[in-house]
């Protein structure tokens, strides 16, 4: 690390402040992505504010670097200010540690290639090293951010609310799943209070890093883009042409990824042009206030870019910012066609005062269509001035002088003298008849307009009384809903708000009544054709139940209800039952209610002809010959069950399931390979024969062990305790202690650990996987398991000879059952030998 020139800090210092976790979360991302990472965990305690730590797997800190690693503006990432022209890292001020360490207690773990053990820093407020000491963190950087704000109560009183915290956690997840789109062999996790939020795995492309971050249902509705110009190049994956808006677009921006040379950014007016394209083909003016979901990067040369303009280098400065836009917008262009004209919103409107015609707009209105993104651009800037005078025209009531709008380069505007269709001539309206309200008539009846009308009651009806307290003779509402009162039956906006509106209560506790209303409201506008008909339809039968109640009541209630009345006085003068009746009518037996059988699966019979299921098969055996293990072959794929067809040995055809198949190879790698990471315990567990028992103690005792430490403690280094997550450590008075603990695995204690010496004892387990405790190996399970549902699904016929190949290899031909006991290949149905057996067995 170099200090930068006292030129260079004048022209790059930003006097950067940490005012929040996720600003925290940002710096040391573009830290560990700069070294090289291609692993990061975040890991939050009390939504960052306690304990923020982000560790990689990167090139580390060289201990020559270590005393200046946190002094402001030393940086190993650029030597002057003209290295910005050719700046390819996300960090260059050198800022970030410093500040970090002005807010909050710092503690750097590194470890590079050429260290034999890494090293722990302590540093001050002023990022001076305190104090450092031997660590056990194996490659890569670890940087601990305690005490958040600690000494700034002002700033930490600002997250004291628990939707201000959890706001933080969204943001910092909406960061993170920026950084795993645009760098898909990147991955990460994210964990608070030791509970996984969010995680992704290394992907091989966007596309799959799409997928796994934002769900295959909506990728399957992108389509991929890419377009070269000269010095520029954009790529990523836009909406398709008419696709369902619910799956293209989002109410926020946050699933709207712009990126500049793999930069996560924040540009207006991309972001503007980008949701006028997508809205205009769409005639619901819902769309206009959605955000489509994309991805867009953008690459341009670096010295086009200047990317130190505000503090967290969210906004940059483009120097050909138009040919850019004119880019982006010829491939929007070329994509959805040309956007329809639109009456302008009232807020974004321009004043007139500018707006005025000039030869050089006239000119961009009649370019070809073989230009069509410089054609496009030229009349953004044109359509924003004619729109104003057309509105402006549209106003005029008597072009004399009297005008309804206040708009001075209106009044102003010089009378055309060419020749052109003459516009219409409006009538003269004098203020008397203005007033009176006969200025404007109806073309139809001719009678004045009247935009209110004033209802007054007729003295004549008599009011009426209240239907309870007033007994008539003539039969009401009333009296047909069996005593009480007529419910109108719910609507489909009512039964959604009924549904809805404790998601929202959950989501936002301290929202008030109108709060909650509007978003009520908001989601019930852009809620889809088909989420409103299921709602539609509930109303529907809540009226028809409601008619057919009222019909009943109205044929049957004269005559019964004297009869019902006798019935509810005869019910309150019964005598009540005694304490042993009541304990016998609760605890007598129920009948079981009858289950309904579900219903028939549709199905339909195909015809199948076996001979010539054998003949073909032949040829493919012949073709590929024994391609995978013991001659299993891939047949074809069946994408309604997402299975695929193995032949086995040109005889037998097996159903083969992949995803089964993935979760029994995962775990059984995990079982074999997967260290659980100890974590430091800040006071050490005492081991003694008590707690884990006479045999066990002497078990641990003759376990393996490592080189003797410099103050004489030998640590335990036997591969059965170690990868199970356990560290222990004989101190110099010959005492057993566990230092460190795995903290994935939830409650991992000493029970566990006398689990592993028991199976050592009784089981004679000598490797790792026989020395699993029951709760590492659950945890390995769902681990396998969510692994293996973020796998591709759709695998090609080389990926399922390859999957082939490690199941033979890995599990051997006897084992062929998933984690949860199930086959991931099976039997499905024998080929006849003879051309006689497949004749005999043709059937449809």
């Amino acid at each position: 690390m170099k200090q930068l020139p006292a030129d260079t800090v004048r022209l790059l210092s930003s006097s950067q402040v940490v005012t929040s976790v996720v600003s925290v979360v940002k710096k040391l991302m573009e830290n560990s992505l700069d070294a090289g990472a291609s692993s990061v965990d975040v890991k939050l305690e009390n939504f960052g504010l306690d304990r923020t730590e982000v560790r990689d797997n990167g090139c580390g800190i060289k201990a020559a670097d270590a005393p200046v690693m946190a002094v402001r503006h030393f940086t190993s990432k650029i030597s002057s200010h003209e290295d910005l022209e050719r700046l390819e890292t996300y960090g260059f001020r050198g800022e970030a540690l410093g500040s970090i360490c002005a807010v909050a207690e710092v503690t750097v773990t590194t470890k590079t290639e050429e260290d034999d053990v890494s090293t722990q820093y302590t540093l001050d407020s002023s990022g001076a090293i305190v104090s450092q000491r031997p660590s056990h963190l194996g490659g890569g950087t670890s940087v601990s951010v305690a005490k958040l704000f600690g000494k700034l109560p002002v700033r930490r009183q600002f997250f004291s609310s628990v939707r201000k915290r959890k706001e933080e956690v969204r943001k910092v997840q909406d960061l993170l799943m920026a950084f795993a789109i645009i760098k898909p062999e990147l991955r990460l996790t994210l964990a608070h209070n030791k509970v996984v939020v969010w995680q992704k795995a290394r992907a091989a492309d966007h596309r799959r890093a799409l997928v796994a971050t934002l769900g295959a249902s909506t990728v399957t509705n992108l389509l991929p883009v890419h377009q070269e110009q000269p010095e520029m190049v954009l790529d990523g994956f836009l909406p398709k042409p008419g696709a369902d808006l619910s799956l293209t677009s989002s109410s926020t921006s946050d699933k709207t990824f712009i990126f500049i040379n793999k930069r996560p950014v924040q540009q207006k007016d991309i972001l503007k042009l980008l949701r006028q394209h997508h809205s205009a083909q769409y005639p619901d003016d819902a769309a206009r206030h959605r955000f489509p979901v994309l991805l867009l990067n953008i690459t341009v040369c670096p010295s086009s870019l200047d990317v130190n303009v505000t503090p967290d280098k969210t906004q940059v400065l483009l120097h050909n910012k138009e040919a850019v836009l004119a880019a982006i917008e010829a491939l929007l262009v070329s994509l959805y066609g040309f956007r329809p004209e639109k009456p302008p919103d009232p807020e974004t409107l321009p004043p007139a005062a500018g707006c005025v015609e000039t030869d050089e707009n006239m000119e961009s209105r009649k370019v070809s269509d073989e230009d069509a993104g410089q054609s496009a651009a030229l009349q953004r800037q044109a359509s924003s001035c004619s729109s104003s005078s057309s509105m402006a025209d549209d106003w005029i009531v008597n072009q004399s002088g009297f005008s309804l709008c206040d708009d001075e380069a209106t009044r102003n505007r010089p009378q055309s003298t060419e020749p052109g269709p003459q516009e219409p001539r409006w009538p003269q309206v004098s203020a008397e008849a203005w007033s009176r309200g006969t200025a404007l008539t109806d073309p139809v009846s001719g009678e004045p307009l009247r935009p209110v009308v004033i209802h007054q009651p007729d003295p004549e009806v008599k009011r009426s009384g209240n239907a309870i307290t007033e007994k008539r003779a003539a039969l009401t509402a009333y009296d047909m809903i069996s005593s009480r009162a007529l419910r109108v039956p719910p609507s489909a906006a009512s039964l959604f708000e009924k549904e809805t509106r404790s998601e929202v209560l959950m989501e936002r506790p301290a929202a008030s009544l109108q709060e909650v209303s509007a978003a009520v409201q908001n989601r019930w506008e852009n809620l889809g054709d088909e989420g409103r008909k299921r709602f539609e339809e509930k109303a529907r039968k809540s009226q028809d139940l409601h008619d057919q109640r009222t019909r009943l009541a109205a044929a049957g209630a004269p005559a019964d209800r004297p009869l019902r009345a006798a019935k509810l006085q005869a019910q309150k003068r019964k005598a009540p039952l005694s304490n042993q009746q009541l304990l016998d009518e609760l605890f007598s037996a129920q009948p079981q209610k009858k289950q309904k059988a579900p219903p028939p699966k549709p199905w339909r019979p195909l015809p199948c002809s076996m001979a010539a299921l054998r003949l073909r098969l032949q040829r493919l055996s012949a073709q590929s010959g024994a391609a995978g293990p013991r001659g299993l072959c891939p047949v074809g794929r069946l994408a309604s069950q997402n299975a695929w067809l193995i032949l086995c040995g040109g005889r037998r055809l097996m159903l083969l399931n992949p995803f089964r198949a993935e979760e029994a190879l995962l775990f059984q790698r995990l079982q074999q390979d997967h260290i659980l990471p100890a974590v430091r315990l800040q006071n050490p567990l005492l081991l003694t024969d008590r707690n884990l028992g006479a045999a066990e103690f002497e078990t641990l005792c003759s376990l393996e062990k490592g080189a003797a430490e410099p103050d004489g403690s030998v640590f335990f280094s036997d591969p059965r305790l170690v990868a199970n997550g356990f560290r222990i450590k004989l101190s110099p008075e010959r005492h057993l202690e566990a230092t460190a603990v795995a903290d994935c695995v939830p409650f991992l204690g000493l029970e566990d650990l006398k689990e592993v010496l028991t199976a050592v004892l009784q089981r004679k387990a000598a490797t790792v996987p026989q020395s699993r405790p029951l709760k590492v190996t659950n945890y390995l399970k769902a681990e396998a398991v969510r692994l293996a549902r973020q796998l591709p699904s759709d695998l090609c016929g080389e990926e399922v000879k390859e999957l082939l190949e490690r199941t033979e290899r890995r599990l051997g031909g006897s084992d062929r059952t998933c984690i949860h006991g199930r086959l991931f290949l099976q039997h499905l149905a024998d080929v006849p030998s003879t051309q006689q057996e497949a004749g005999l067995d043709t059937h449809t």
